[in-house]
């Protein structure tokens, strides 16, 4: 089974949620400052959100160039994430609604642990298909980023219910994590790349092609 439908399909997903996003913002009542102000809590939840969404369509990118078959398993991996991600709208909000309520934010906080949960089954899901000596197996590696996010995820849905400022800190600091270019997989496929185009030559020496 080819990853092309798997891919188009992710990115329809992930246009359509985006465009209900920025379709939920409300333009001032008035030509004011006052006005303008009060729309911020919007704007920032709205700003965290597509954040997070571009670095998902960036990582899921990323990850299909190794890729070269997808499995059913894959599908249903591929489809749990975007249900989570589908959500992101109505988490974002709600908590552009609520502000720094403890239940939007916790919401919100649940929306995006189980989206990084997601994103790890996918990985793995992808990596039992490659197989263990694949190229994205050696590029993803031990994953710490998706480790460390998870925690912080976990830790901000405790913090929460002592400040919910605290809880949306962690949230901007996993997406300035993340903000940070991964190019494990570009350079693993761009080592692997190196070493297809080497031939052995009849001396023994290796040549390029």
């Amino acid at each position: 089974m080819t990853k092309s439908r798997l891919e188009a399909f992710s990115d329809g997903v992930l246009a359509i949620i985006l465009t209900i996003m920025v379709l939920e913002l409300h333009w001032p009542k008035d030509a004011s400052w006052p006005a303008l102000l009060a729309l911020l809590p919007g704007l920032l939840s709205y700003a965290l959100s597509f954040v997070f969404i571009g670095i998902y369509w960036v990582n899921h990118h990323h990850t299909f160039q190794a890729v070269h078959k997808v499995n059913g398993a894959v599908l249903w991996a591929n489809l749990h994430l975007l249900f989570w991600l589908s959500l992101v709208p109505f988490g974002t909000g709600w908590m552009a609604e609520g502000g720094t309520a403890v239940l939007p934010v916790f919401f919100y906080g649940c929306i995006l642990l189980a989206s990084g949960t997601s994103y790890t089954i996918l990985t793995k899901a992808l990596i039992r298909s490659e197989g263990p000596d694949s190229v994205l197996a050696q590029a993803i590696g031990k994953d710490r980023k998706g480790r460390l996010s998870v925690v912080l995820y976990s830790a901000a849905l405790l913090l929460v219910w002592l400040d919910a400022r605290l809880a949306y800190a962690l949230y901007v600091v996993v997406a300035c994590i993340w903000l940070v270019p991964d190019t494990r997989i570009e350079k693993r496929l761009q080592h692997s790349k190196g070493l297809a185009s080497k031939v052995p030559s009849g001396d023994g020496n290796f040549n390029e092609e």
